[in-house]
């Protein structure tokens, strides 16, 4: 019977990390100059894009929130209707004239 030593065991982390090293050590040379008119660009469409994505965001949350208060107010006008339909008339016509004792 032979005895093997068992292979040493690295953590995933730790060879993930030397892959992603191995792999990206070509690109660390890579330097590249970014100009004020290039770089202005490139802000102004970012600050676009983040305005657009928090925009859709915020229509999406404040959408059934105005469903909520679209209803709310239906409700409230068709009670007041209801209630001035079961409320007996006023007529003005009696209360202004003057009782003269005939």
């Amino acid at each position: 019977m032979s005895y093997r030593s068992p292979a040493p065991r690295y953590s995933t982390p730790l060879k993930l990390g030397v892959t992603i090293v191995i792999l990206l050590a070509p690109f660390a040379a890579a330097q590249a100059y970014v100009g004020p008119g290039a770089g202005l660009s490139l802000l102004s469409a970012l600050w676009g894009l983040l305005c657009a994505i928090g925009a859709a965001f915020l229509f999406v949350i404040l959408w059934p929130l105005r469903r909520l208060r679209r209803k709310r107010r239906e409700a409230r006008q068709a009670d007041a209707a209801q209630r001035s339909e079961s409320a007996p008339a006023h007529r003005e016509s009696d209360s202004d004239t003057p009782h003269d004792g005939r």
